[in-house]
């Protein structure tokens, strides 16, 4: 379909700020779309198809969604995430108009894996185009970017606080042309589902080094490897999120050729701050789709006839239409903060935006928690069970402040580069109080000012 022949009123783009609607090119135009056409016809219908499969067959991709992969692929519809500044983009799509895609994506929790564009690959993409040389392209990202494969990302760790990352203690040591791998980790992707070929490791090489920002590093691990044992599956608030989900693992003299690291030794944060580009804030993008689901089914619930506490429609009580209300802005806002961020991103880059992606990363996980938490009590006990996906939808918010880092940790930044403006603060301050002195003199008024006092 011609992006000129594409209502820019349709259900597509009925939440795009009208602001955000002017700047997207035809192309993006097309995918959003398409992307819309997507979700509504082929995946939310699908669901309830979908969790039997996985039910079925815990730790394996589904049938459905291998169809569903396929088909997509062949739409062009694989890769839209990654950016334009990226060759190996398909679309050259911006963060800001891949942010329209991905909250229509967030309508279903599996919608994005559908077109390639989930969580940890995207990440792991993202790395390997940024920093791998050319033979781990072919062999590690090549696969990545066909669908063919899945990876995770190795990082957490169960015995110290890895919020900071130079706690990161799982030791790599060198040993001739290999690394041998030995300590625990938590959260990669499940070992147990063998669509998953390999994981980027972190760990500490260097324990040494003075400086503590080079004394780790950063390894492409083949699920496959001697001496990789998951211990179990970890539930997150109950689910195990299959068949992805999370593991705990334990790492018994795990060697890996010296081709496998990557970039050089002790360069993994400079690695770890390039993965965080325009993907840590996917998880962002995609939440506002899903508090956008959310919304519509209270919305849905206060006008059903079927519901009439004290013989008034749900939505007929003051109490509701206002908490509606509130839940409609308190979106519309995110949704603000979340293009914002997409596009300082684009225009100065992630490390100069890191405020925008911080107050992100903030806000929207607790804000859409919150949202699905009111949603539910208008379904009352109902909201709390299977009768629809809200208790799904919540745990997924509620796991998204931890993800990429505790949302504390990045209030503590946002405060940090806050408290460092005083000086320019506390010199402008100073000023209002010499130039009030000085027009008090000029008008004649007689107005004392003590030194602690400020305008």
């Amino acid at each position: 379909m011609a992006s000129n022949s594409i209502n820019l009123d349709g259900p597509a783009f009925r939440h795009i700020p009208a602001g955000v609607k002017a700047k997207l090119r035809p192309i993006a135009i097309e995918k959003i779309q398409a992307i819309y056409d997507w979700v509504e016809n082929e995946c939310i219908p699908r669901e309830p198809v979908m969790e039997a499969q996985v039910q079925a067959r815990k730790w394996a991709m589904p049938p459905l969604m291998k169809e569903l992969r396929e088909k997509a692929k062949a739409k062009g519809l694989f890769n839209l995430f990654l950016p334009n500044t990226f060759k190996e983009s398909p679309a050259g799509l911006t963060n800001l108009e891949y942010g329209c895609c991905a909250e229509l994506l967030g309508r279903t929790y599996w919608a994005a894996q559908t077109v390639n564009c989930h969580a940890p690959d995207t990440g792991n993409m993202e790395l390997l185009a940024k920093y791998a040389n050319d033979e781990q392209k072919k062999r590690w990202l090549q696969p990545l970017l066909d669908g063919t494969t899945l990876s995770g990302y190795s990082m957490t760790e169960p015995s110290v606080a890895t919020s900071d990352a130079t706690n990161v203690s799982i030791r790599i040591t060198k040993k001739g042309d290999t690394y041998v791998i030995n300590g625990r980790k938590l959260y990669a992707n499940c070992l147990w589902n063998k669509d998953l070929s390999f994981y980027i490791l972190m760990g500490l090489s260097d324990p040494e080094n003075p400086d503590q920002w080079a004394r780790h590093s950063m390894l492409i691990v083949p699920a496959d490897t001697p001496g990789i044992t998951q211990v179990r599956n970890l539930t997150v608030l109950g689910y195990d999120w299959a068949p992805e989900g999370h593991g705990e693992y334990v790492y018994e003299n795990v060697v890996v050729p010296k081709e496998n690291l990557i970039l050089g030794e002790g360069r993994a944060f400079e690695i770890a701050q390039g993965r965080l580009g325009g993907g840590r804030i996917h998880h962002c993008m995609r939440l506002l789709g899903q508090a956008e689901r959310a919304l519509e089914l209270a919305v849905m619930r206060a006008k059903d006839p079927r519901f009439k506490p004290r013989g008034k429609l749900i939505g007929d009580f003051d109490s509701n239409i206002e908490r509606i209300a509130q839940m409609r802005l308190n979106l519309d806002a995110m949704r603000f903060i979340v293009y914002n961020a997409a596009e300082t991103i684009d225009l100065v880059g992630p490390k100069a935006g890191r405020q925008a992606i911080a107050q992100c990363k903030i806000l929207v996980p607790v804000g859409v928690e919150k949202l699905v938490s009111e949603c539910m009590q208008m379904f009352g006990g109902q909201g709390v069970t299977q009768h629809t996906p809200l208790p799904t939808l919540w745990a997924y918010a509620r796991w998204a402040r931890l993800a990429d880092g505790p949302d504390s940790s990045h209030r503590h930044q946002v405060g940090r580069d806050e408290l460092k403006k005083a000086p320019a603060i506390t010199e402008r301050h100073q000023t209002y109080n010499r130039r009030a002195k000085e027009f008090a003199e000029q008008y004649g008024e007689k107005i004392l000012m003590m030194p602690e006092d400020s305008l």
